[in-house]
């Protein structure tokens, strides 16, 4: 059994994902600096019948999360699939004419240190079993700035790159990175972009193993 690892896990999109890929018999991994919240995540996918495992570390440290993922494999088994999927702070997200350079360090951190991290970890891993899946999920911003959220605007663009090199670069080892874009909000009653629509989108993904830059629903003018 390979483990599926979620940094970024909260109670909408994250917990329909792991309880997608839990269902397919993967070891379920949950990161998130919250321990109360990781441990009300885990009650709940028990509750459906997927055990999962919380495992505490802050996206912006980078070595909280490397010893969290290098904790995911000793005890639940190598990780074949990360999805990224971390919130950003609404702190980010400021007019891009009020951004100074130091108000990027942390959406820097929060999107490219931290996947570059984890990446760095579980590559290892993914190598040694042949295969793997990088799942990283965005905001219509990674693909059409927004001048009143500049800070996640640079970010995301920057973490598209990054997410966009690794799919050439690994393809040839079995390894596929894959880009999810929900342009708009993620809803319950929504057609395209409920989570549990989502979560099963992010698990086709994994398995059809097709192109790059996928999207949840058009974007709009």
């Amino acid at each position: 059994m390979t483990t599926f690892a979620l940094v970024g896990a909260g109670p909408g999109l994250g917990l329909a994902t792991a309880r997608r890929f839990g269902i397919a018999s993967h070891s379920v991994a949950l990161i998130s600096r919250n321990v109360e919240h990781l441990d009300a995540l885990t009650a709940e996918l028990s509750r459906d019948g997927v055990p999962a495992r919380g495992f505490a570390a802050d996206v912006l440290d980078p070595a909280s999360l490397t010893t969290a993922l290098e904790a995911v494999s000793e005890t639940l088994g190598p990780i074949e699939i990360l999805q990224y999927s971390p919130v950003p702070r609404a702190d980010f997200m400021k007019p891009v004419l009020d951004t100074r350079a130091d108000d990027l360090d942390a959406p820097l951190g929060f999107s490219v240190k931290g996947p570059v991290t984890c990446v760095n970890a579980v590559l290892p891993g993914m190598r040694a079993l042949g295969r793997g899946t990088l799942l990283f999920v965005n905001g219509g911003s990674a693909v059409r700035p927004h001048p009143e959220r500049a800070g996640t605007s640079i970010a995301f663009a920057a973490e598209s790159a990054y997410a966009r090199m690794l799919h050439d670069a690994l393809a040839e080892e079995g390894i596929h990175a894959a880009q999810l874009i929900i342009p708009g909000a993620i809803r319950p009653d929504a057609e395209h972009s409920s989570p549990e629509v989502l979560a099963e989108r992010l698990y086709s993904l994994h398995t059809e193993r097709a192109g790059f830059r996928h999207y949840a629903e058009p974007m709009p003018d």
